[in-house]
This record gives structure tokens, C-alpha cells and sequence, in this order.
């Protein structure tokens, strides 16, 4: 079936470029974009059509580094360096998803949020619980939400929700088992070097090569866990070694933080293929430092933008785009380097993690429409007519849910399949 969007067009189909139309058209073939067109061509003249008016209508969000059972605990704890936060809040927060009743209820209303906020693909921390990750997965699916969600494994220095090795390796065989799900996938994740002993990083990394799976982890968010992480693995020089002698550092593997990569560490991440996704509220929020984002860029390494919830504070991507653009200023304060642009930090907030799962960048023709409408008529009156640029980043600065109006994933307007009281 054919179908078209008319309204604002706003993408970056590639990183630092933006491109706009004035009333510009999207056809769409089944939820696959056909083109992008200034006028309509006349063989689409007669068909069905979606006029968003004065709206505009940009790429959705993907959020590449997030832990779900943490959404209860938003705001809590800003003040505790990472390792002290996850000792006082996280576990004790994540040991509640023993609980499935409880697990459906968050979790139903996290996959709700997200597509409200305009978030349409993910890779997702769920807790150790296979069940309460099977629940989660199957409420993202349900909302709408595609990507990539992983069964956490730690088997040493986890508190309340600390594993046994066996434990560890058996639940994730069952969870595996369990994951039938079409748009959500599952992704191996070793929570971080500390909280996973040898053997459990050895049978995750057989697991990765014989079943060809996608790894997410921590990587050089704190100079403590630095610290802690070489006292563990004195045999390594650099903590990205604790995953290469396991076969977890692989193409693909998305490795968030990164806040105190230097230079060799970079390059084997580019020499891998292996994703950093900055997460730069939640580096701020606790203390950890600000990643060195146009350097990573810089030496060929593919980055991504993660809320990071809970150690970030926000779940709106947009805000995590406009965090980056503040970190990335702090930066350019210390070291001059230069700061991301609007249109930049767009970029790795959205066609970044689109092209990480096959998508496109920007609406390019062939791929799955994944985009957000956004009303900013409601926003502060301007003193003359704005460009369509500068209404772009007058939207990422300041839209929330009430200025979204319609959400697509994967062709599909998802917004107004979530019911009203927690739709906004």
C-alpha cells in the first residue's frame, strides 16, 4: 500500500549534514521509504495521504545504551560516584525483577515512554532474570520498540543480584531459547569486567562465536573501575583486553562510555569495528568524566548516543542530544577540541544507531520509515519567521512529549496505539 507524509522534511543523512524541505513529501511503499521529493510526482497524485502541515518530520531516536530495571530509580543517587551508586541504588533497584507482576508493569510503562518521547530503537541492559527479560522484551515489542535486549550477566561483585557461574551460563541458554520475538533480538551482555569472572567471560564469549550474537559492555567509563578492572586482569595492559581474550570484542559490539579511552584503545576499537556509545549525562551525573567524542570520531571509531538511564536523568533522547553538545563544549573548554554541532549530535542520537541495526541514514530510500512529527507551534513565539534549520534545533533544545505528534517504526505510527493516560 502507498502512503505519504507531507510536511517539513528534516534529516542528516550524513554526520554534520542537514538537509530540509519546505512541504516536502515522504512515499512510503508498506512502511518503506520510496522517496523524498520537493513536489509530489503525478503517479502519487491519488493516493492516501498524511498532511502533518507546518510540522516537522525528522528521524526518530535510537538509544544504544540503557538499563531498563534502573527506570524506577530516575534522579536518584546523583550525588555517589559509579561504583558507590550501583552498591547503594542499582542492585538493590534490579533484585525487585525476581518479580514478573512488577517487571510487566515497569516495563510496560518504559516501552510506552519511550515511543512517546520518540524513541524507536534501542539496545537495552535488562537485570539478570531471564523471565522478567523475556517480559521486557516481549512490552518492547509490544509498543513498538525494535533493537537489541540482553539477559545481564555477573556472577562475582553484584550484591543481591549476583549469579553463581552455572547459574549464569544456564539462564542465558534458557533465555536464548525463549527470545522468539521479531523485532526484538537478543544481545550477550556481560554487565562489566568486574562483576563477570573468567570462566563466565569465557563461556559468553563461545556463545558469541558459535551463534554469531552481538555484545554490549562497559569500557573505561571511571578511573576507579580503571583501577579495579587492572588489579583484576594484571595480565592486560588496557581494559579493553579483558574482552578481546574472551572473543567479546568483536564487529559490532557496542562498548558504552569510553570516557577514559586513549589512543591505543580507540584504534583497536576501530581495528575491530567495535561501537562506542557516549553517554554523556550519566559521565557527568556521576562524576566519571567527559568522553572524548571528536577523537574517537577522529581515529575511525563508529559512535552512537546512549540515555544511559539511570545514571543518566533522562530518558527524551533529545535531551541526551543536547547533554552531548553540552559535554562536548566542557571539552572543548579543556582541550580545545570542537564541540558537536546541532545537526552532529542529531546525527548520533538517531542515524547513527539506525545504521548500527541496517537502517538508513536519514530517509533513505529502501529502509523502514522510523521518524517523528513534531508540532513546535506551542513553542516560545519568535521575534521573525524562523528557517526550517533553525526550527530543527529550536526542537531538539526544547520539545517534549506534548509537542510530538505522531511516532513511525518500521512504517508503522505507533503513537496512537498507546492508550490515553500514558500515551502523554
Amino acid at each position: 500500500m502507498t502512503t505519504i507524509l507531507h510536511g517539513n522534511l528534516i534529516h542528516t543523512p550524513a554526520f554534520g549534514k542537514l538537509e530540509t524541505i519546505h512541504g516536502g513529501y515522504l512515499v512510503l511503499e508498506d512502511g518503506v521509504i520510496q522517496g523524498v521529493y520537493r513536489v509530489l510526482p503525478e503517479q502519487y497524485a491519488a493516493c492516501p495521504a498524511e498532511d502533518y502541515g507546518e510540522g516537522l518530520i525528522m528521524p526518530s531516536f535510537a538509544d544504544l545504551h540503557l538499563h531498563a530495571p534502573q527506570y524506577p530509580m530516575l534522579g536518584m543517587g546523583m550525588d555517589l560516584p559509579l561504583l558507590d551508586w550501583l552498591d547503594t541504588y542499582t542492585f538493590r533497584t534490579e533484585a525487585r525483577f525476581e518479580d514478573t507482576a512488577y517487571a510487566r508493569r515497569v516495563y510496560r510503562a518504559l516501552a510506552r515512554e519511550l515511543i512517546a518521547c520518540g524513541t524507536t530503537r534501542v539496545a537495552m541492559f535488562s537485570s539478570r532474570h531471564t523471565d522478567a527479560t523475556l517480559v521486557l522484551m516481549e512490552e518492547l515489542e509490544r509498543a513498538g520498540v525494535t533493537g537489541y535486549v540482553g539477559k545481564v550477566n555477573m556472577d562475582r561483585n553484584g550484591g543481591p543480584v549476583q549469579e553463581t557461574t552455572e547459574d549464569s551460563v544456564a539462564e542465558t541458554l534458557r533465555w536464548l531459547e525463549g527470545c522468539r520475538f521479531a523485532h526484538i533480538k537478543p544481545i550477550l551482555t556481560p554487565r562489566f569486567t568486574p562483576s563477570c569472572t573468567n570462566e563466565l567471560m569465557a563461556e559468553l564469549g563461545k556463545l558469541a562465536l558459535e551463534r554469531g550474537l552481538p555484545v554490549q559492555s562497559h569500557l573505561s567509563e571511571n578511573d576507579g573501575e580503571v583501577a579495579w578492572v587492572k588489579a583484576l586482569h594484571p595480565d592486560c595492559g588496557q581494559y579493553w583486553e579483558t574482552y578481546q581474550k574472551y572473543g567479546l570484542w568483536k564487529s559490532g559490539a557496542l562498548m558504552a562510555h569510553c570516557v577514559h579511552s586513549g589512543r591505543r584503545e580507540q584504534e583497536a576499537m576501530a581495528e575491530a569495528g567495535v561501537w562506542a556509545v557516549h553517554c554523556a549525562a550519566s559521565n557527568v551525573n556521576l562524576c566519571s568524566g567527559t568522553a572524548p567524542v571528536r577523537e574517537l570520531l577522529e581515529r575511525g571509531v563508529h559512535v552512537a548516543l546512549g540515555s544511559d538511564i539511570a545514571g543518566g536523568d533522562q530518558l527524551a533522547m533529545n535531551k541526551v542530544v543536547v547533554m552531548s553538545i553540552r559535554a562536548s563544549k566542557i571539552k572543548r573548554m579543556e582541550t580545545g577540541a570542537a564541540f558537536l554541532t546541532v545537526p552532529e549530535a542529531y546525527y548520533l542520537g538517531s542515524a547513527a544507531g539506525h545504521l548500527y541495526f541496517g537502517g538508513g541514514a536519514g530517509f533513505q530510500a529502501g529502509h523502514l520509515l522510523h521518524a517523528v512529527v513534531v508540532d513546535d507551534s506551542a513553542m516560545p513565539e519568535p521575534t521573525r519567521e524562523l528557517t526550517l534549520a533553525e526550527r530543527f534545533e529550536r526542537a531538539v533544545y526544547l520539545m517534549d512529549r506534548r509537542h510530538i505528534k505522531a511516532v513511525y517504526s518500521e512504517g508503522i505510527e505507533r503513537l496512537r496505539q498507546i492508550p490515553g493516560p500514558e500515551k502523554r
